[in-house]
């Protein structure tokens, strides 16, 4: 039902072994705490602290406007930009981008991932090199406060989780202002339209233009 190596290939992920035992996914979410702590401590020479329980690798700025709430790790050559926020229990790779007014919370982030103008990020996976552009948001938490559900196909997943945003694979390209909601799923090399409002599981290697307008993404 849910292929892990249609979203990634595990290159860039900061966590060996990351999704060695779950079944999907976003059930590594609740186990980042203690994923972080042993990461950490497995490689103290590899980071320096920045802020209480905030470690960053070498070659990775940070912004005197950044604020921070760990606890997080940064991997190397990371850059964290003016007035970003990161807002605990978040673990990052190498070359990972944070920029401006861009918050991110309760996330995994595998190296190269962009978030650099006014995104927001919540309870969620991003799969290596993946982009959001100015304005794109995943949203993590669903109006009717219910518990969010995954949907693929005609198949629904009940995840149990109140917040839950997306899991992104790599190489995806989010548009300008785009809007996930919670529960999306995007497979690797997919592309969203800017302006457009996700839900469901778009396929790798698709471009959505839309809600009812999925086709193949053919480079030229």
């Amino acid at each position: 039902m849910f292929r892990l190596d249609e979203f990634f290939d595990l290159e860039g992920c900061p966590i060996p072994g990351l999704f060695d035992n779950v079944q999907y996914p976003w059930e590594v979410l609740a186990q980042i705490s203690a994923l972080m702590e042993k990461l950490v401590q497995e490689n103290k020479s590899a980071y320096r602290e920045v802020a209480p329980g905030v470690w960053i690798g070498a070659g990775t700025t940070v912004a005197d406007t950044a604020r921070f709430h760990g606890p997080a790790v940064f991997g190397r050559d990371c850059e964290i930009r003016p007035n970003a926020f990161v807002r605990g229990n978040v673990i990052a790779g190498d070359g990972v981008v944070l920029g401006n007014a861009s918050e991110v919370k309760q996330a995994i982030l595998f190296s190269g991932v962009q978030l650099p103008h006014y995104n927001y990020v919540g309870d969620s996976i991003l799969g290596r090199g993946a982009h959001l552009g100015a304005g794109a948001i995943i949203s993590n938490f669903k109006s009717t406060k219910e518990a969010v559900k995954v949907r693929i196909g005609d198949s629904v997943l009940e995840t149990g989780m109140r917040k839950l945003g997306a899991i992104i694979g790599d190489g995806v390209e989010v548009g300008c202002n785009a809007v996930l909601n919670p529960g999306t799923l995007v497979g690797a090399r997919a592309l969203i339209y800017p302006l457009t409002s996700v839900r469901g599981y778009i396929p790798g290697g698709m471009i959505c233009k839309g809600r009812d307008e999925i086709v193949p993404y053919l480079p030229r």
